[in-house]
């Protein structure tokens, strides 16, 4: 009978590790297969992805083009269900009152309204993007949106430009 105490795998269910450097008879002895000396036979040896064996990888060797944007903060996502739910008719739905409930983790890039579920309650929601079909439906139970620039990435200070001295 099968009890807790004599479960086992199936037979050939599971291969036993593979024991290096035990003897030549192992037939991973001696240099535990990573042959003869040099820095790939050492531990802690790792190289970078792009490594071409010293020569200038070509990730160096092509030119740099165009720019980068400073990131901006992802924007939070909200179904109208959630807000259905979370919400008494009338309520003011803000960043700070969806971080107040939990429903979003931060305020770092603003809020979006989706528009999965339905929607009973007459709500003003502040927020920084709405979709088509979330603004339809919370128009069409009474509600009104007001948006609002989403926050821009974080400040870039360099040096020079901060606190400046008054003599």
């Amino acid at each position: 009978m099968l009890e807790l105490n004599n479960l086992k795998p199936n037979p050939g269910a599971r291969r036993r590790r593979k024991r290096i450097g035990r003897g030549p008879s192992s037939g991973s002895g001696k240099t535990s297969g990573r042959g003869h000396k040099g820095q790939k036979a050492r531990s802690g040896y790792s190289r970078r992805a792009d490594f071409e064996g010293g020569q200038m990888p070509l990730s160096r060797r092509l030119p740099k083009r165009g720019f980068h944007h400073e990131a901006q903060y992802p924007l939070a996502a909200v179904n109208l269900d959630v807000l259905d739910k979370h919400f008494e008719a009338g309520a003011e739905v803000t960043a700070e009152a969806l971080v107040a409930k939990h429903l979003i983790k931060g305020l770092k890039g603003g809020v979006k309204v989706l528009g999965r579920g339905e929607i009973t309650k007459k709500l003003t929601l502040k927020v920084a993007a709405i979709s088509g079909s979330a603004r339809g439906k919370v128009e069409a139970a009474g509600g009104s949106i007001e948006l609002h620039q989403p926050a821009p990435a974080r400040a870039v200070i360099h040096r020079g430009q901060g606190k400046s001295k008054e003599s």
